[in-house]
């Protein structure tokens, strides 16, 4: 996320500044790990700064607060929503570094960021500001400190995590199977978490072994399991997913597994270790070593099984639906033998929460691909030779177009007549003060309740005029621009694109085709707009568009 784009530039009227008492933006965070330890509370450290910013006859401007979210990210509701209000106040303060992050080129950017908007930071524990040479270089250093006492506990975790583990130890998590409990132990300074066997679930979890290995698949496993009415440890239905998981989870026969994922800060599949540490653990097995010896080499067994390569580009996933349960059509397969013996593949696009889950959650509702992608290619294809349908499409969205802008236009002239007279009242609140009428205190809360109430106004104001100004610039379409777009889709379609090309012009064209009970197209919703005509116009690149939503959407029946 740029940080950048969410600080709005700050104000300098010099008139202002000179009548307004300094704001100061409070901020403080606790992350759960910290919510008992002393000092670190939320209350605390805002009866702190508020004390602060009394004795320093400072305004509060307001409090903002992030319970239970660890500094790592940036991704914080408070930090965020202060952000985007920098241009209402004078100064953040945290009561101390490391509430504001912990990673020091974040604290680096959000700090120069706050700086070029007009806005100091102080940090109230380390007596630390950035308003003069000799703050700002002491800042960096504990900025430096601070990153470096972060990593310095996740090392110190991470270490006495590999101890457990090498001790047996169970790290934590929930696991079907096992429950978690914990237990002092003298030895110990903290309470250690313990697995003890979860006799129903591990019943659950042989049937898994014993399915396995008696020739189910993953999917048969998990459809089985379902129609059985089995629940995962977070009471869902088996997947194919879960299935495997289970199955390869060294835990079920008394191992302890650990560091298994080395970076979580990635997505898990790059962050995977290959040599895992992979040790005897405190646990009760659930399998025996035999089942579990067996089931390693079957799965060994079927990794090493080549995968068949079938042709085809399945356009149509995603954006077909079940007619059963609405979820997204994926594609499917079945083997055939044809009267010489040799074999042939069938492919079709059958229901995802079937294929995933299994019989119990839905049904195949298989559609053949090659009856499926050449019907929707047709349909589209008479859609442009079409002058009727045409003229209905220019028409819906000519009329939206006028439809949206006079709203918009009547919207703003409400908002800057607002606006107006806002400034008028701020106007009179500033004569009041300067004949004495009002007193310093009064007028500063009048006005800065109308100079909040201004920035309100304006902030609305802004986004309505850019939809006016963006409204304005786009003409009205005329019946030879769409069937040119149209005709325009199908060359591109048809001669020019890669496969990822064709699928994604495809789904730009086609919003959703629905399936009649006889498993055959009943309806393809048809969507026109700014991306589809940037990308087949452009030989298939994709558009630099704002991702502008549809102007229509129609739907052609079969």
């Amino acid at each position: 996320m740029m940080i950048s784009n969410l600080l709005p530039k700050h104000g300098s009227n010099q008139q202002e500044n000179d009548l307004s008492i300094k704001k100061v933006a409070i901020y403080a965070r606790v992350s759960t790990s910290e919510q008992a330890e002393e000092g670190y509370s939320i209350d605390e450290q805002l009866s702190v700064l508020r004390q602060w910013c009394e004795s320093q006859s400072y305004t509060v401007y307001d409090e903002f607060t992030d319970r239970g979210i660890s500094g790592k990210s940036m991704n914080r509701p408070a930090l965020l929503r202060m952000l985007k209000e920098a241009n209402h106040f004078d100064m953040v303060i945290v009561w101390k570094m490391n509430r504001l992050a912990r990673n020091i080129l974040d604290i680096l950017q959000m700090v120069k960021l706050l700086e070029d908007n007009q806005v100091d930071f102080r940090s109230f524990k380390e007596n630390l500001e950035t308003e003069t040479p000799a703050g700002k270089l002491q800042f960096h250093m504990l900025a430096a400190i601070s990153e470096f006492e972060r990593d310095n506990i996740a090392e110190n975790v991470k270490m006495g995590m590999s101890a457990r583990a090498k001790e047996g130890a169970w790290n934590g998590g929930r696991v079907l199977g096992y429950d978690s409990r914990s237990e002092f132990i003298p030895t110990k300074k903290r309470k250690q978490t313990k697995l003890v066997v979860n006799e129903e679930e591990a019943r659950t979890v042989r049937k898994i072994f014993h399915l396995y290995l008696d020739g189910h698949g993953y999917k048969s496993i998990a459809n089985q399991l379902n129609k059985e009415g089995f629940k995962t440890k977070t009471g869902n239905s088996f997947s194919f997913n879960s299935v495997k998981t289970i199955l390869e989870n060294p835990i079920y026969v008394g191992l302890i597994r650990y560091n298994k994922q080395t970076n979580w800060s990635k997505k898990r599949r790059k962050g995977t270790n290959a040599t895992p540490y992979i040790g005897k653990g405190q646990h009760d097995p659930i399998i025996s070593e035999e089942v579990w010896m067996k089931t390693q080499e079957r799965l060994k067994q079927r990794s090493k099984k080549p995968n068949r390569v079938h042709s085809g580009e399945y356009v149509l996933t995603g954006i077909m639906k079940c007619p059963e349960c609405g979820a997204s059509m994926v594609l499917g397969r079945t083997t055939n033998k044809r009267k010489d013996g040799t074999r042939y593949a069938l492919e079709y696009y059958v229901c995802g929460a079937w294929k995933s889950k299994g019989s119990t959650v839905c049904r195949s509702n298989g559609v053949r691909v090659d009856y499926a992608d050449p019907v929707v290619l047709e349909k589209l294809t008479c859609l442009a030779e079409n002058k009727q349908l045409v003229k209905d499409i220019v028409e819906r969205i000519n009329t939206r177009h006028y439809t949206i802008l006079d709203p918009l236009i009547k919207e703003n002239e409400q908002l800057e007549r607002k606006g107006e007279q806002l400034n008028h009242e701020k106007q009179q609140i500033l004569e009041l003060y300067k004949e004495g009428i009002l007193s310093k205190v009064d007028f500063q809360s009048e006005y800065n309740k109308l100079n909040e109430a201004i920035d309100q106004n304006e902030a609305q104001i802004k986004p309505i005029k850019n939809q006016i100004l963006n409204n304005e610039n786009s003409q009205t379409i005329s019946p030879e621009k769409v069937t040119h777009t149209l005709r325009q889709f199908l060359s591109f379609y048809k001669q020019s694109g890669t496969a990822e090309q064709r699928k994604y012009a495809m789904q730009l064209m086609v919003k959703k085709i629905t399936i009649a009970p006889n498993r055959k197209i009943e309806t393809i919703q048809v969507q026109f707009n700014r991306d589809l005509i940037s990308t087949v116009n452009k030989e298939g690149e994709p558009s630099n568009d704002d991702g502008s939503p549809s102007f229509i959407v129609m739907t052609l029946n079969l």
